[in-house]
């Protein structure tokens, strides 16, 4: 069986714990573009924020009454399952500096892992890896 995909990005989402703070990273400080905000049909209520990062669509979903598990720490190696997502970007120094001015967590700095290509990886408001990634 072969899969016939709809579109060229995959939807993400990640529960959050707190939506002004959410919001103030990946939209205002990382310029996601917020298409709306809709009620969250499953999971006792609560909202999903839609924000576009390139083609992919970022969901970030506060429930009404907010789960208790974390990420688990220790970056990527720390565990197994979804560690992280990657942003590529043209602009990490940037974007980095930014992230730096704001106060977040950089959890690796920048960082050429091969000839050309720059990674950074910071923490989101709650603790959720987001690499950031240049070639070139």
């Amino acid at each position: 069986m072969t899969i016939e995909f709809d579109q060229r990005a995959i939807d993400l989402g990640i529960v959050i714990t707190d939506s002004d703070t959410s919001l103030a990273f990946y939209r205002d400080l990382l310029g996601m573009q917020h298409e709306a905000d809709i009620p969250m049909p499953i999971g006792g209520g609560g909202v999903m924020h839609r924000l576009r990062c390139g083609d992919t669509l970022i969901k970030l979903v506060r429930f009404d009454s907010v789960p208790v598990p974390r990420p688990e720490g220790g970056g990527i190696p720390g565990a197994t399952g979804y560690r992280y997502f990657t942003i590529h970007m043209h602009n990490i120094e940037a974007v980095l500096a930014a992230v730096v001015a704001s106060g977040m967590t950089v959890s690796v700095p920048l960082t050429e892992v091969r000839p050309g290509v720059t990674i950074a990886i910071v923490e989101d408001p709650d603790g959720n890896l987001v690499e950031f990634l240049q070639v070139g």
